[in-house]
C-alpha cells in the first residue's frame, strides 16, 4: 500500500503480545480448497514494498457485511448513526491517502486543506516497511481524529510464500497458515486496542502481490487470510483485505463465488489507473463487496504538498468503514456526524 511504497504498474502495496484466549470450541484445520489463479501480473504496494479452524458449519460468505451492520451515509456523505452507534462501524465516502510512516500531527493539521478526508495507517504487523512509526500512538490517533480525519488501519503481517517483493520474502507464511493467521489476528486486535481503536473498527490485512499460477502458494495464503479474518471477527473487529487486483483480490473473489466462509468484509484493491474506479474493477463482480465495502488504490508514489508539508503518498477512493475510537459513546453521535460531514466536505474539494 502507499505506506508500503508501491513499485509496480498495477500497484498493490508484530506487536509481541500473549496469544488470545482460546474460544469455547477449539479450531479444527480448514479444508484446503485451492484458490483460483491466473497468469502472472505482479503488483506491489508502494508504501510497503520499500523497506486449526472451528468445526462449526460454514455458511456461504457474501464477501461484504450486511448493510444493517454499517452506519449509512446520506447524500452529503454524513454518517447516519443507528441506535447501537457505539458498536456500529462508521462509514466514510471520499478520498484517502496512505504513506509508509504516519505523518506528524502538524503535517496532518496542514493537510486538512487537502482533498483527503481519511488516512491509512500501518499500525502493526511484522512485515511493515516502516515498523518504527515514531508518531503513531494513542495520542496521535485521538489528535487527528479530533481534527476530522478518519482512519484506515492497515496490518502488514506474514506474506504469501511466493510474494513478489524481495523485501517481503523474509515474512513468508509458515507451515501452519491457519494457526499463524489466527495468532496474527489476535496481534492486530491487541495493537488496535492499544491505539484506542474500538470494536467494529475495520482492520485491513495487507497481502502484497504474489506469483500467479502457484496453486499451493495461493491455498496457503487463503488459509492464513481466513484464519486472520475469523479471529479478528471473533474479537469484535471487522476484517478488511488489501492486495493487488490481479493476485490476492482476484483469488479472494474466486472464493466468494465458490461460497467460501471467513472471507474479508471489506475489499481494498490496488490497481494504478490514475483515476478512481470503485464500481468498475473487472476483477470483482459488480455486486461483490457492496454496499459500502470497497476501497480503490488508484495511484501510488505521488508527491503532494499542502500547507508547506510534503509527503509521498498513494491515492485511494473510499466507500467503506473507517476506525471508531473506543471512547465513542452512543450519545456522541451528533459530534461524530458533524465531524463526518466536515470530512466529506473536505474530501469533495477539487
Amino acid at each position: 500500500m502507499a505506506f508500503a511504497l508501491m513499485t509496480a504498474v498495477a500497484g498493490t502495496a508484530l506487536l509481541d503480545a500473549p496469544a488470545p484466549a482460546p474460544s469455547a470450541a477449539p479450531p479444527q484445520p480448514p479444508s484446503r480448497a485451492a484458490v483460483a489463479v491466473a497468469a502472472p501480473a505482479p503488483a506491489v504496494n508502494a508504501a510497503e514494498a520499500s523497506a486449526p479452524e472451528a468445526s462449526t458449519p460454514e455458511a456461504p460468505a457474501s464477501g461484504a457485511p450486511a448493510p444493517s451492520a454499517l452506519a449509512t451515509s446520506g447524500a452529503s456523505g454524513e454518517a447516519l448513526f443507528t441506535a447501537s452507534t457505539a458498536s456500529t462501524p462508521v462509514h466514510f465516502t471520499g478520498k484517502a491517502f496512505d504513506t509508509c510512516e504516519a505523518p506528524s500531527v502538524e503535517t496532518m493539521r496542514a493537510w486538512r486543506g487537502s482533498p483527503y478526508g481519511a488516512v491509512g495507517i500501518y499500525f502493526a504487523g511484522r512485515g511493515r516497511g516502516c515498523p518504527g512509526q515514531r508518531e503513531l500512538d494513542s495520542g496521535w490517533v485521538a489528535s487527528v481524529q479530533s481534527m476530522g480525519w478518519r482512519l484506515l488501519p492497515v496490518f502488514v503481517g506474514s506474506q504469501a510464500p511466493c510474494v513478489e517483493a524481495p523485501a517481503k520474502k523474509p515474512f513468508a507464511i509458515g507451515s501452519d497458515p491457519w494457526g499463524q493467521g489466527t495468532r496474527e489476528g489476535g496481534d492486530a486486535v491487541r495493537a488496535a486496542r492499544a491505539l484506542g481503536l474500538g470494536t467494529s473498527s475495520p482492520l485491513y490485512l495487507d497481502i502484497e502481490a504474489y506469483r500467479r499460477g502457484d496453486a499451493q502458494c495461493a491455498a496457503t495464503t487463503l488459509s492464513f487470510v481466513r484464519g486472520w479474518n475469523r479471529e479478528v471477527r471473533r474479537l469484535g473487529y471487522l476484517p478488511g483485505f488489501y492486495s493487488s487486483a490481479d493476485t490476492g483480490v482476484r483469488d479472494i473473489e474466486a472464493q466468494r463465488k465458490a461460497g467460501t466462509a471467513d472471507l474479508p468484509a471489506v475489499m481494498w484493491f490496488a490497481r494504478w489507473l490514475g483515476k478512481p474506479a470503485l464500481e468498475t474493477e473487472a476483477t470483482l463482480a459488480p455486486a461483490a463487496w457492496t454496499p459500502h465495502a470497497r476501497i480503490h488504490q488508484y495511484a501510488g508514489n505521488v508527491t503532494e504538498s499542502y500547507g508547506g508539508h510534503r509527503l509521498v503518498i498513494d491515492r485511494n477512493a473510499v466507500d467503506a468503514p473507517v476506525a471508531r475510537l473506543a471512547t465513542a459513546r452512543a450519545g456522541s453521535s451528533r459530534a461524530f456526524s458533524t465531524a463526518s460531514l466536515a470530512v466529506t466536505r473536505a474530501a469533495d474539494r477539487p
